[in-house]
């Protein structure tokens, strides 16, 4: 099957991520630069939880430009990594509006990480269509922060209950480490001239 109405409705629906998550936000309850501070774990939230859609949606262009048809266990698998993409809202706004507490945090982070672990889900299907010797899986090679990343999410679950903010911390550092557009897929794809 072709892929780009897999690709169409994914990047609807990370669109309209987006927009449900900014439309949580409230405006300040004042017009004093004083009210953003009490708002400041609200817009923080905001802010990663943006970057992290931004990440997924980024990557998840490149993996399509590598992958040459799908197949129903690739649609299935894509609605699944939607699926946890779509509950970043609802957790953006509980750990938001709650000042960074434990229980919101661990849930933030087990979402980020069910994300993950729908993310690898979905390059296993494509590449067990395509086969080992698929661009793809010449591109992701050991693929070092995609097996570091569920990791640290675990750390960081389980140093929530001691801080939500190293938590925090950690969460944003895996956002980071995936901030810079994989480049191992543009390379492969130029390497295989596609």
């Amino acid at each position: 099957m072709a892929k780009n109405r897999l690709e169409a409705f994914s990047d609807g629906v990370l669109a309209i991520i987006i927009t449900v998550m900014v439309l949580e936000l409230r405006r300040p309850a004042s017009a004093e630069f004083s009210a953003l501070w009490a708002l400041s774990p609200v817009l923080l939230s905001y802010v990663l939880s943006f970057v992290y859609v931004g990440i997924y949606w980024n990557n998840h262009h490149h993996l399509f430009h590598a992958t040459k048809r799908v197949n129903g266990r690739i649609l299935w698998a894509n609605l699944h990594l939607l699926f946890w993409i779509s509950l970043f809202p609802f957790a953006t706004a509980w750990i938001g509006e709650n000042h960074v507490r434990p229980a919101p945090t661990i849930v933030y982070g087990f979402v980020l990480l069910m994300a993950a672990i729908a993310w690898y889900v979905l390059q296993s299907a494509i590449i067990a269509d395509e086969g080992p010797d698929s661009v793809l899986r010449g591109a992701l090679g050991r693929d070092w922060k995609g097996r570091l990343s569920p990791l640290l999410y675990v750390a960081a679950i389980a140093l929530a209950f001691v801080s939500s903010w190293i938590a925090i911390a950690l969460y944003s550092f895996v956002a980071v480490l995936w901030l810079v557009p994989d480049r191992r897929i543009e390379r492969a794809l130029r390497d295989h001239r596609i």
